[in-house]
């Protein structure tokens, strides 16, 4: 890693820590303007209702904040020019997803996880391992992730208050991106991943999942 590609990826890291930049699509739940954003203008939505879905898009959230660093961490070792594109237009279509969690996170009056420089930089370094074993391990690495997030996507939705319409538009969206991600990576040619990886994977995804609800 040069001097250059070293301050890229602190750049990248502080960005998404922060949730800074503007994301280059709209806001799902803006497209249906008669949709209520904020809880208080929602009377169906209960205090209770309303924890637990600042719990699941602070899940959601902390998952985005997985997905940039997995793509940076990933994408510096990247060998085709193919597999590095791939890397930079996902990345930029999760940073929506974190731009769009973070929004709904401060409407339900909700922070984010405390410890996403944790996550940040476990799943850079895990993004950066996998990318050294070559580009279709890579990609079967991508392919696994996004289809384990898609289910955990459809789970939520299941989850979410059933008057959180904002909060389901969002997932909606999120959950069709990472199914289009599972798929060009298969495209590309991803090498199968052995069950063993797989289950670890969602080991931690659980334990990541399981603390990010509360903390």
């Amino acid at each position: 890693m040069d001097f250059d590609q070293l301050i890229a990826q602190i750049d990248t890291g502080l960005r998404t820590l922060h949730n800074v930049g503007y994301a280059n699509r709209s806001y799902p739940p803006s497209l249906q303007p008669d949709m209520a954003l904020s809880p208080k203008e929602d009377p169906a939505m209960s205090a209770q209702d309303i924890r637990h879905a600042a719990g699941l898009m602070r899940v959601n959230h902390v998952g985005e904040v997985c997905a940039q660093a997995l793509y940076a961490g990933q994408g510096l070792f990247a060998k085709s020019h193919a597999v590095q594109q791939f890397n930079q237009r996902s990345a930029l279509e999760e940073r929506d997803h974190l731009l769009w969690t973070a929004q709904r996170l401060r409407e339900l009056n909700a922070k984010p996880s405390l410890l996403n420089p944790l996550w940040y930089c476990g799943a850079w370094a895990m993004g950066a391992v996998v990318g050294t074993l070559g580009d279709k391990t890579s990609l079967a690495f991508v392919r696994e992730t996004e289809a384990q997030v898609e289910a955990h996507l459809h789970h939520h939705e299941s989850q979410l208050p059933a008057h959180d319409a904002a909060s389901l538009a969002i997932v909606a969206q999120m959950k069709a991106d990472e199914a289009h991600h599972a798929a060009q990576a298969q495209d590309l040619g991803a090498n199968p991943l052995p069950a063993g990886i797989r289950g670890a994977m969602r080991l931690s995804a659980k334990l990541m999942t399981g603390t990010a609800y509360y903390i």
